[in-house]
């Protein structure tokens, strides 16, 4: 169930800052929106939609658009405001719950933010190699995931799967769909990875007492859920 987030203050809100949160990180592909129906908690607006709501009008564009402008506006953001959509999700107002989900951060510069002003919150880490993540994409079929594929892009994006794919992954992601869709979705994942480094926030969550690292390739969904609860129940102790 998704409940409002607004920010503007109204009685029937308190500032997110104040609230018991649960803040999912990771990058595409990564398996947050599995965990996330699996869990079944009271969740807020995602980050897909606080971006539509609060980042796209501010540089006049609308959705829906594609992922590559999206992250070219997303950055422009973090220019402007490092914190990126944490500092979205600080400044807003959320009803009074004993929990909400909020899926999700990326990036150190998020997730830093997140940490230092939003005090009652908890961060689940997930994380998977990069060809697992594009071959859920591949599978998923999201009309989200589209981007402009220029016929001189394939080249570039052939070269740019060398620092992203063996060429054992790259082969198994061909064997999954057609050319055309792989190189798509690999500009998806190539770009994130530029984007946001998905080393930075496993340095600073790892290890954290207010956070649990999850490998995503590693867990089933069921355990991945057990995780959570028992990571929830030893932070009520």
């Amino acid at each position: 169930m998704e409940v409002a987030f607004s920010l503007e203050p109204a009685p029937s809100l308190v500032p997110a800052r104040e609230a018991p949160l649960l803040v999912l990180v990771g990058l595409t592909g990564v398996g947050k929106s599995t965990l996330v129906e699996a869990l079944g908690l009271p969740r807020l607006p995602d980050r897909r939609e606080l971006v539509d709501r609060f980042v796209l009008p501010r540089y006049g564009a609308e959705p829906p658009i594609p992922r590559e402008e999206r992250f070219r506006l997303t950055r422009r953001f973090r220019e402007e405001f490092p914190g990126g959509v944490a500092e979205v999700l600080a400044r807003g107002y959320v009803p009074p719950k004993p929990l909400l989900l909020f899926d999700g951060l990326r990036g150190e510069g998020e997730v830093a933010y997140a940490l230092e002003h939003l005090p009652r919150a908890r961060f689940v880490l997930l994380h998977a190699r990069e060809a697992t993540r594009l071959k859920r994409l591949l599978s998923r079929q999201d009309a989200f995931d589209r981007v402009r594929l220029a016929p001189e892009e394939e080249a570039r994006l052939k070269a740019l799967a060398q620092g992203v794919l063996t060429e054992e992954e790259l082969a198994e992601a061909l064997s999954l769909a057609p050319l055309k869709e792989v190189l798509a979705k690999l500009k998806i994942v190539a770009e994130e990875k530029k984007n946001y480094d998905p080393e930075g926030p496993l340095r600073l969550l790892e290890g954290h007492p207010r956070a649990l690292v999850l490998d995503t390739e590693a867990l089933s969904p069921e355990e991945e859920v057990l995780a959570v609860r028992r990571f929830l129940q030893e932070g009520l102790r």
